[in-house]
């Protein structure tokens, strides 16, 4: 890992390169993504059933398509307790969150007496992806379909991989609770791709959303316009700010629990303590080799990680807006970290104190963990109710407000030359 020191004569150029550093897809993936698409769109069925044979090594045929709703419902009941107890208390907290996010319909008259408004509507149709490769997350299925319940839309439609025809029965739990319509057994690309353009088994929905590999995430961004999606995610990422009232292998841990989703992960401290610095780098390396994901953790924090040195945590802030993170940590005492929060403009979700670790917004807080990963928080939000609804905006006029706005149109349609725009209004005038 990288460790950086503000006060360092190079460190403005070190910094720069960890910030312009992309751990996203290489170029190879867009060609290969864009040839899925294409055969998807042409043979439909046909190319997915032929892409899970490759990928997944099973048969679809013979296997089946579909996960059925019976099977979730059992998958379901044979939980352990704790476990199906766990789940139930996630979706009542991430649906009662995502609730509250819902947008009130707009009408009224202003004063020149026109009639403004806008409604929301939900879509009709939405696909949720749920990975099924290097790690299955119930968790994952709560986030992306309780939004979409809450939003009020009709049909959802999840796809996930069951590699070697092997289901997840936390994922179907999930699913059972999250209440969704249709699962198809299919991964990828390919899956994307049959969202967005339909076969002859699967009709097509309205928005896609949830995260997946590079191939998905390039699959969405190039389906974006046939289809709505909720964002092009990458690999995760965590930026933790601390003190030294912290203990390393706690904050060690934190840095980890985003290390080991993949080895493109990307994890990074900011303390005002160089000591303290070096105790957590010290607790990662002790506590890498004591987890099942050892492997990973280690070539993601060899290869991305960081420890950073500054003179005061508020001159970490500006460093942590450039870096627009997934999940930003303010581990400080909780009258400091609002006053830290309250000078941050760029993170996707953001965790205030010593108590709060990033893992919790991911399982149970009720916040979204599909959130924008790449610096893209800086323009863009965690998924919510409003990405599977639309706002459709309307006007009514009478004569009288017509003709207090009226004639200040048919001047702006004459500017722009266009003279039907003009006639259309000034004939009512």
């Amino acid at each position: 890992m990288r460790r950086l020191d503000a006060s360092d004569p190079g460190f403005a150029a070190e910094f720069d390169a960890l910030v312009d550093d992309r751990r996203e897809s290489a170029s190879d993936v867009s060609v290969d993504v864009a040839a899925i698409i294409a055969r998807v769109k042409a043979e439909g069925d046909v190319a997915l059933a032929d892409y899970t044979a490759k990928f997944d090594r099973f048969d679809l045929d013979t296997s089946g398509w579909s996960i059925s709703r019976e099977e979730c419902a059992a998958a379901y009941e044979g939980l352990a307790p704790e476990l199906r107890d766990a789940l139930d208390l996630a979706a009542d907290r991430i649906r009662a969150y995502h609730a509250a996010q819902l947008p009130e319909d707009r009408d009224y008259r202003d004063a020149a007496g026109a009639r403004l408004g806008a409604r929301w509507r939900a879509v009709d149709a939405a696909g949720v992806y749920v990975p099924g490769g290097r790690a299955a997350y119930p968790s994952s299925v709560l986030m992306n379909i309780l939004p979409a319940k809450v939003a009020g839309v009709e049909r959802i439609v999840m796809m996930t991989p069951t590699p070697g025809g092997e289901t997840n029965p936390v994922v179907m739990a999930a699913a059972h609770i999250g209440g969704v319509d249709e699962i198809w057994r299919v991964g990828g690309a390919q899956a994307v791709a049959a969202l967005a353009y339909g076969t002859d088994r699967i009709a097509p929905v309205d928005v896609v959303t949830g995260p997946g590999n590079a191939w998905v995430a390039e699959a969405k961004r190039q389906l974006y316009g046939v289809v709505g999606i909720d964002m092009v995610a990458g690999p995760s990422e965590i930026v933790v700010v601390a003190d030294k009232r912290n203990e390393p292998h706690v904050i060690a841990a934190d840095l980890l629990s985003q290390a080991e989703h993949d080895p493109t992960s990307q994890s990074i401290l900011f303390t005002d303590d160089g000591d303290f610095a070096d105790a957590v780098a010290a607790a990662v390396a002790h506590v890498i080799p004591t987890l099942s994901t050892a492997a990973t953790m280690q070539a993601s924090w060899a290869d991305n990680g960081a420890v950073i040195v500054v003179p005061t945590l508020a001159e970490a802030i500006p460093l942590c807006d450039r870096l627009a993170p997934e999940h930003l940590e303010l581990a400080v005492d909780p009258e400091q970290a609002d006053a830290l929060f309250a000078q941050v403009r760029h993170a996707g979700s953001v965790f205030l104190g010593r108590q709060t670790p990033e893992a919790i917004g991911d399982y149970v807080a009720g916040p979204n963990h599909v959130l924008p990963t790449g610096r893209r928080a800086r323009f863009s939000s965690g998924l919510s109710v409003t990405d599977f609804m639309k706002r459709t905006s309307f006007l009514a006029l009478d004569e009288a407000s017509l003709a207090a706005i009226g004639p200040a149109a048919v001047a702006l349609a004459r500017a722009e030359g266009l003279p039907a725009h003009a006639l259309s209004v000034q004939n009512r005038l």
